[in-house]
């Protein structure tokens, strides 16, 4: 068997770029965010360059975050969409998450779970992008919308972070794999039939492999 065989391209350049632009501003603005957010956690600030430069970047950290999501909602938000298949995974995830596959409904290119985090930091992002604006140029806004930006800015935060939270374990330590897929943009085909069956089957038909 020739060493293409053994790669089966999963990610491309593009997407690779957009995942990496918005993990990285995911990861400065959730710091620097958690730095204004809690006197307790203040002392990231003075890692990232003190109060007065993280007031200042936090937010173009927050655009550049929403613009890669964009670019990521662009390419995949058709594929993101659930069908009665996922559904069904969905009810059966703990199989997943403990390595038993066995039973559950194929997944294609992107499995339930990534697809309901998917939808969770897309609209966590619109929510922070929002309330963000209304923090940002607070001078020009309505006492009763910042009141509630206050709020909900964090709480969309909270739950931003614990979707990525969960996102990093799941590709990472309970499948490595999917890692190398994001980081070279392959993975090898025994994976892809494990993991995502119904994806599998479709590259190999369109590539005019059995």
């Amino acid at each position: 068997m020739k060493a293409t065989d053994q790669k089966i391209p999963r990610f491309d350049v593009a997407e690779r770029v957009a995942h990496w632009l918005a993990a990285l501003s995911f990861l400065y603005t959730a710091l620097t965010g958690l730095a204004l957010w809690s006197h307790k956690l203040y002392w990231l600030a003075y890692v990232f360059g003190g109060g007065a430069v993280v007031r200042g970047l936090h937010p173009w950290g927050g655009v550049i975050f929403v613009a890669a999501l964009g670019m990521m909602f662009r390419r995949w938000a058709k594929q993101m969409r659930l069908d009665a298949e996922d559904r069904e995974w969905l009810r059966q995830s703990h199989k997943y998450a403990v390595h038993d596959e066995e039973g559950l409904p194929d997944a294609g290119r992107f499995n339930a779970g990534q697809k309901m985090l998917f939808w969770l930091q897309s609209c966590s992002a619109a929510v922070l992008l929002v309330s963000g604006v209304v923090l940002w140029f607070p001078e020009t806004m309505p006492r009763v919308l910042r009141l509630a930006a206050v709020l909900i800015h964090p709480l969309a935060a909270i739950a931003s972070i614990g979707g990525i939270i969960v996102h990093i374990y799941m590709g990472t330590a309970a499948v490595p794999e999917a890692f190398r897929g994001m980081i070279q943009g392959w993975v090898r085909p025994g994976w892809a039939a494990s993991h995502h069956p119904k994806w599998y089957r479709e590259v190999k038909a369109r590539s005019g492999k059995h």
